[in-house]
């Protein structure tokens, strides 16, 4: 991965909303459901069963619809309220999440660059799941890395039949 992302924010650690959860064993369906909903929605994993992201009504209301999925499954689920003890905590935590941002929008560089060379009708469809990914990744990119502008140019490039000097660099990690 090219350089550390930069992650900017206020003075003072801001609220975050923590889900705590413990599901029991088998069946297993339940628990790969909720990786997955846990990883679509970008949580910072904090430790087993505890998961973290930044408070606002969208967040907790994601929280409040998985800990009644998790208690319907037969586990325990709670949300809290939190703070940070320090800035350079919430900097460390804020800084890891965009970390894995910036890998998933690499990733984007990557398969614009690899679009390139397609045929037209491939490369439209290239970036018609391109530009759903950028969505995807948006929804869940609470401190947005350098690399998203760079991914939402090379997709754009891509579509008008063109591809930023600058997309097959950065997707090979160099900056």
């Amino acid at each position: 991965m090219s350089a550390d992302p930069v992650v900017a924010g206020p003075a003072v650690p801001g609220s975050w909303v923590l889900l705590c959860y413990r599901l029991p064993r088998e069946p297993s369906s339940p628990r790969v459901t909720l990786w997955r909903k846990l990883q679509r929605l970008g949580v910072a994993q904090l430790s087993d069963g505890l998961v973290a992201l930044p408070a606002d009504a969208r967040t907790r209301e994601h929280f409040d619809w998985i800990a009644a999925e998790v208690r319907e499954a037969g586990g325990t689920a709670g949300l809290w309220l939190s703070q940070p003890a320090s800035l350079g905590q919430e900097h460390e935590l804020a800084a890891v999440m965009a970390a894995d941002r910036a890998r998933e929008y690499e990733d984007v560089l990557a398969a614009a660059a690899a679009a390139a060379a397609l045929d037209e009708p491939e490369r439209g469809r290239a970036v018609k799941r391109l530009r759903a990914e950028l969505r995807r990744i948006g929804r869940r990119d609470y401190f947005p890395p350098r690399q998203r502008d760079a991914a939402h140019a090379a997709v754009t490039g891509l579509a008008r039949g063109e591809l930023p000097a600058n997309a097959t660099r950065t997707a090979a990690g160099q900056s």
